[in-house]
């Protein structure tokens, strides 16, 4: 039977439309080409000796074969499962035991890491050389991906979603972002991410459109490419912290810009200022929210006055996507009051890979999913996110959990008790601020803990200012108090400090 996913179908609509680039090379593939390569990579991977529920780890940089192999996964009934290559070796091979790949393939990222797997170019030749492999459709409600998500104990947990979920993504931005047939999307936000493999790759393809796919984001190429009319882009998704980025590249004009729908953001709060700065250059740049285990979830009008209107707000839920605010009863809250967001719909995801317990606790006994994210709704549905999950912090749009570096810190010989807290910075829109008490008669400096968390953790994770005391606010219970301990380094105008005492 044929494959009934949306490369299979575009391919008998449209097959010499242009489907997928890789910028790096050059290459390029129509609709029909695009569906032969899932098809032949599909056989490759059963001959590797990848089935059914099985999962294919990848470690590499932006290229089309990632995306290739994702759909292929879907075909065959198997997991893609992209790590960060941004992590620490020790981090990915937490990841790597966790996962239980049967198969690891990637690009230089694999030596980097110390690991063996199969080179991508070389899995790319033999793609190439493979008879397709006749597939049944695919099965839209088995899992056929795994995004690693950090969770507040420190414990990486991977989000478990299905074809139907990818699908009401698709369908949910599509519908925000006005995705059509002639839609180019540039793809430079890393695929390891939920933004650069399912956001700017699945709604583009759903409505047979055109995917550029990067090697990675340099503010001043990413630029020059978004004004190219040769690529013609219309779509580009990024973290706020990239279109600040853009916007200080000495490239950076306006006019060049005009083609696009807009510029996307998701993944960290975007201030109001920095939105009205792009609207004053004729931009719309349109925020929205989203997360791992949902997909999009709002996002605003790509509509300069009503972006005016709302700077700031993560926008509007699609019709699929059912969305309740409430106290710590769970009673709902009425407009404009704060609560936690729930969620329900096709796009939430299955639950953790092999986290049970975990996952009992993200749902509501009637099945809402419990976000963590504090928000507050106006009467007429625009959405405002108000604070995140107790204690994370996002610095240049990854996620970053204190207990992580705490955690690492644990057997370090001169620290008694720390605290790690986000905030404030210009940059990186916030930071991670240390807090420690010594062991009597030793005195410590960022760079002494920042060796010994080097090796431990991923650079954007590393805090970036220390602060010594003699002792951490607690409750009575003896719970670190770090809403006080936050207010107090804002007070004393510590932040983005690279040392105090």
């Amino acid at each position: 039977m044929t494959p009934t996913d949306h490369v299979a179908i575009q391919a008998r609509l449209q097959p010499d439309r242009l489907a997928a680039v890789d910028l790096a090379t050059d290459r390029r593939w129509t609709y029909a080409q695009l569906d032969a390569a899932i098809a032949r990579a599909a056989a490759v991977l059963r001959r590797r000796g990848v089935g059914e529920g099985d999962r294919l780890a990848t470690l590499a940089r932006n290229r089309v074969l990632l995306a290739i192999l994702h759909l292929a996964c879907a075909r065959l009934g198997a997991i893609f499962v992209p790590l960060n290559w941004r992590l620490s070796s020790a981090e990915i091979a937490t990841l790597i035991e966790d996962a239980e790949p049967v198969l690891i393939v990637g690009d230089a990222q694999l030596a980097a890491h110390g690991l063996n797997g199969i080179d991508l170019d070389v899995l790319q030749a033999e793609i190439d050389d493979a008879e397709p492999e006749a597939t049944g459709p695919a099965d839209r409600e088995r899992p056929s991906l795994i995004l690693y998500t950090s969770g507040t104990s420190g414990r990486p947990k991977g989000a478990l979603l299905s074809e139907r979920n990818l699908d009401q993504t698709a369908v949910n931005f599509g519908r925000l972002g006005k995705v059509t047939h002639q839609s180019v999307f540039l793809v430079d936000a890393p695929m390891f991410h939920i933004i650069g493999l399912i956001t700017s790759i699945r709604p583009p393809l759903m409505h047979g459109g055109t995917v550029l796919v990067s090697d990675g984001f340099e503010p001043v190429r990413t630029l020059s490419r978004l004004g190219d009319p040769a690529l013609g882009v219309t779509h580009y998704f990024c973290v706020p912290q990239m279109a600040a980025m853009l916007r200080r590249a000495p490239n950076f004009a306006p006019s060049a810009l005009r083609r696009l729908t807009a510029v996307f953001t998701g993944g960290a709060p975007h201030p109001a200022a920095d939105i009205r700065a792009w609207l004053a250059d004729g931009l719309p740049i349109v925020d929205g929210y989203g997360m791992s285990e949902a997909g999009t979830v709002f996002g605003m009008p790509p509509d300069l006055a009503l972006i005016d209107a709302r700077a700031g707000s993560a926008g509007l839920a699609m019709p699929s996507v059912a969305t309740r605010i409430v106290d710590d009863q769970d009673a709902d809250c009425p407009p404009d009051v704060a609560g936690e967001l729930l969620l329900k719909g096709d796009n939430v995801f299955q639950g953790y890979w092999r986290r049970p317990e975990e996952t009992a606790r993200a749902f509501t006994p009637d099945g809402w999913f419990r976000t963590g994210d504090i928000a507050r709704a106006d009467a007429e549905g625009y959405h405002w996110l108000v604070d995140r999950k107790k204690d994370m912090f996002i610095s240049g749009g990854e996620n970053v959990y204190p207990a992580e570096i705490e955690a690492a810190l644990a057997d370090h010989a001169a620290i008694v008790e720390c605290a790690v807290v986000g905030m404030p910075d210009p940059r990186w829109g916030e930071i991670g601020h240390l807090v420690v008490t010594c062991r009597e008669g030793v005195a410590l400096n960022l760079a002494a803990i920042l060796d010994h968390l080097e090796e431990r953790l991923a650079r954007y994770k590393l805090p970036k200012a220390l602060t010594l005391v003699a002792a951490l606010p607690r409750t009575a219970s003896g719970k670190i108090q770090k809403a006080i301990l936050r207010e107090q380094l804002l007070a004393a105008g510590t932040t983005g400090q690279p040392d105090g005492g």
